[in-house]
C-alpha cells in the first residue's frame, strides 16, 4: 500500500525536498537555516550533485561559463571558491556542490541512496506522505521537488536492443567507474549537446567510431581554456556587476544581448560581428544581435555564417553537407558549444551516418542494422537526451486532492502556475518545473529566484497561520496560455522534433514545456503575484 497507508508513526518534518543538486541544497539551507524549519532532503544518488552526479560521460562539461554557473546568494561562498577553467567539467562541478554542502553543513539533513517512489496528499491531516523504494515513509507539510529539468534519461525504443551482445550505455546514466573504449568499435547515437561533447573524447580512445545523426546541429566553438590569475581575480572583483546582469536579462547569463538587429547593419559589419563572436566562442554568439530568435531572416544570416565555418573545417564535402543540412533555425533547439567536434570528422577512423538518408531499422546481436546495411559494434552509446521537464515527475506517483494522479492531470501536457505549483496539489512546490524559464536560461540564478520565492511564500503561510497554498485551475490554465503565447513570439515553435515540446520521447504529449518570456520578466511576474496577496493561488487556514 505504501503511501496509501495513513502511518501516524512515520517521521514528520516541516519540509521534504526531493533531490540534492543546486536546487535541493539551496532550498534546504533557506528553510532550515533561515526559517528554522525541520527539513530533510531525499536523494537517489550516493552524493550531492543532482544532474552532475549522474552525467559523467566522456567530455561532460557545463556550457555556461563557470563565473555564472555558481551560487551568488553568499559572498562568503562566492569568494571561497575558485574555478579552474572557463567551462567547468563534471568532476569540478560536483566538487563545487560538495564544497557548498560542507560549507553550510547540509549533509546531516540529506538522506542519500533514497529514491522517492510515491508522494500522496492526505487532505484530512493536510500533510504529504512520501514513500521511498526502500520502504520508508515520511510525513511533511511542504513537499518541494528539486528533481531537475534534465534528469530522466531517454533511451529510445529501438527494436532489438535486448539482442545486442556488446555493451550499451546512456550518457545520462554513465557508470561511475567509467568505460574503456580502447580497441573498441563504438557507435554514438545522437548529436545533441551530450553527443557533441562526448564524440571528440570517445574518438581519442576508440579503434573506430561511427556517429549516427538524425538532425544536423549547429554548434559554436567553446574556446575553453584554464582561467588565468587575472581572470580568477575578475570573478570576485566584478561579482556584483555580473550578478546584476544575470538577474536583469532574459537568459540568466553574465552578458547582455546586443540591441542591434541583424539586418540593420551592412553585410560586412554583420560578418565582422559574427566572426568576433565565433572567435570568442561560447553561448554569447547568440547575443550578437537582438532579433536572432524572433526574426527568421535575421536568423538565416547566423545560420549561413555557421554553415560556412563548418564547411571550412570538415574536409570531406559529403560529410560537411550532412553536418550542415540544418532543418531548423539557429538556437531554436538547444544550441551546443563544442571542443573540436567538427574537427573530429577529419579523423580516418570516424564516420558519420545520416539517419535521414539511411534510418536505423533495428539493433542486432552484433550491431546496428540500417537501410544501407549492418554496422558491427562492441559498444553503443545513446546520447539521446532526456524526457525533459516532465519525465522526472512521471517516474514518481504523485497524487493530490481526491487521489488525482499528476500523470493523469498532465496527460495532454503539463499544467502549472508559474512552473511553481500544480492545481489540486496543495503545498507542492516545483523548482524550475514545466512552465518556468528552466532550460531556456542559465539555471543557478533561476534556481535562486525559485527557492527565494518558495521560501518567502512558506514564511508568509506560517506568519499568517495558513495551512496550505494551491494554484487555482483558472490561474494554471491562464499561465498555460501565457507559456504558449511567449513561445509563439519566437522561432522556438518552428521545430516540430524539438525536446522543448517533448517530441524526442515516443508517446509524450506535444506541448511547449519551458517559459520563453525571459527570466527578468518572469521574476517580475512572480514578485507581482506574491505582492498582490498571491493572486491565482488558494490559501487555506489551519484547522480546515
Amino acid at each position: 500500500m505504501g503511501c496509501m497507508q495513513h502511518d501516524a508513526h512515520a517521521p514528520f518534518v516541516d519540509a521534504l525536498i526531493i533531490g540534492a543538486g543546486f536546487s535541493g541544497l539551496y532550498q534546504l539551507h533557506r528553510l532550515r537555516d533561515e526559517l528554522g524549519l525541520s527539513a530533510r532532503v531525499l536523494e537517489a544518488g550516493d552524493d550531492v550533485g543532482g544532474t552532475w552526479y549522474w552525467n559523467r560521460y566522456p567530455g561532460a562539461r557545463c556550457d555556461t561559463e563557470s563565473n555564472a554557473y555558481m551560487f551568488y546568494f553568499s559572498r562568503d561562498i562566492l569568494n571561497a571558491w575558485e574555478w579552474s577553467e572557463r567551462y567547468p567539467q563534471q568532476p569540478e562541478i560536483q566538487r563545487y556542490l560538495s564544497f557548498v554542502a560542507e560549507r553550510l553543513d547540509l549533509r546531516r539533513d540529506i538522506q542519500f541512496g533514497t529514491r522517492v517512489s510515491q508522494a500522496h496528499y492526505d487532505e484530512a491531516s493536510q500533510q504529504w506522505r512520501v514513500c521511498t523504494e526502500g520502504g520508508d515513509t515520511w510525513r511533511c507539510t511542504y513537499l518541494i521537488t528539486a528533481i531537475g529539468c534534465l534528469s530522466a534519461a531517454n533511451v529510445p525504443r529501438i527494436a532489438g536492443l535486448d539482442d545486442f551482445q556488446g555493451q550499451w550505455f546512456h550518457t545520462g546514466l554513465w557508470p561511475h567507474e567509467g568505460v574503456d573504449f580502447s580497441g573498441k568499435r563504438v557507435a554514438v547515437i545522437g548529436t545533441g549537446s551530450t553527443g557533441i561533447q562526448a564524440i571528440p573524447v570517445i574518438a581519442q580512445q576508440a579503434e573506430a567510431l561511427t556517429v549516427f545523426q538524425r538532425t544536423a546541429n549547429y554548434s559554436i566553438p567553446a574556446r575553453n581554456a584554464p582561467l588565468s590569475a587575472e581572470e580568477k581575480h575578475e570573478v570576485r572583483s566584478r561579482a556584483d556587476e555580473r550578478h546584476h546582469i544575470m538577474t536583469h536579462n532574459g537568459n540568466g547569463h553574465a552578458f547582455w544581448i546586443d540591441k542591434t538587429k541583424a539586418l540593420e547593419v551592412s553585410d560586412d559589419e554583420r560578418q565582422t560581428r559574427y566572426q568576433a563572436a565565433w572567435d570568442k566562442g561560447g553561448l554569447q554568439f547568440r547575443a550578437t544581435f537582438h532579433d536572432l530568435l524572433i526574426d527568421k531572416a535575421a536568423n538565416d544570416t547566423a545560420a549561413q555564417f555557421i554553415q560556412q565555418r563548418i564547411r571550412e573545417v570538415v574536409k570531406d564535402p559529403a560529410t560537411a553537407e550532412d553536418l550542415t543540412a540544418f532543418d531548423h533555425p539557429f538556437a531554436a533547439k538547444r544550441p551546443p558549444i563544442d571542443s573540436h567536434y567538427f574537427e573530429t570528422y577529419n579523423l580516418p577512423h570516424v564516420q558519420l551516418v545520416n539517419l535521414r538518408k539511411t534510418p536505423i531499422e533495428r539493433i542486432t546481436a552484433s550491431g546496428i542494422q540500417t537501410s544501407a546495411g549492418l554496422f558491427e559494434f562492441d559498444i553503443i552509446v545513446f546520447a539521446t537526451g532526456f524526457d525533459a521537464l516532465t519525465g522526472a515527475f512521471e517516474r514518481i506517483d504523485f497524487r493530490g486532492c481526491g487521489g488525482q494522479r499528476l500523470k493523469d492531470l498532465w496527460a495532454d501536457g503539463p499544467l502549472t502556475y508559474l512552473g511553481l505549483q500544480v492545481p489540486g496539489f496543495p503545498n507542492l512546490f516545483t523548482i524550475t518545473g514545466p512552465g518556468s524559464p528552466s532550460v531556456l536560461c542559465n539555471l543557478p540564478p533561476q534556481i535562486e529566484q525559485h527557492v527565494d520565492w518558495i521560501t518567502r511564500c512558506i514564511a508568509h503561510l506560517r506568519a499568517h497561520e495558513l495551512a496550505s497554498i494551491e494554484a487555482t485551475a483558472e490561474a494554471a490554465s491562464a499561465w498555460r496560455h501565457e507559456v504558449n503565447r511567449a513561445a509563439e513570439v519566437t522561432l522556438l515553435t518552428q521545430v516540430p522534433h524539438s525536446w522543448y515540446i517533448g517530441a524526442n520521447v515516443e508517446g509524450k504529449p506535444k506541448a511547449f514545456l519551458p517559459y520563453a518570456g525571459g527570466l527578468k520578466h518572469y521574476r517580475d511576474t512572480c514578485d507581482a503575484i506574491a505582492a498582490d496577496g498571491y493572486r491565482g493561488f488558494s490559501l487555506r487556514p489551519s484547522g480546515r
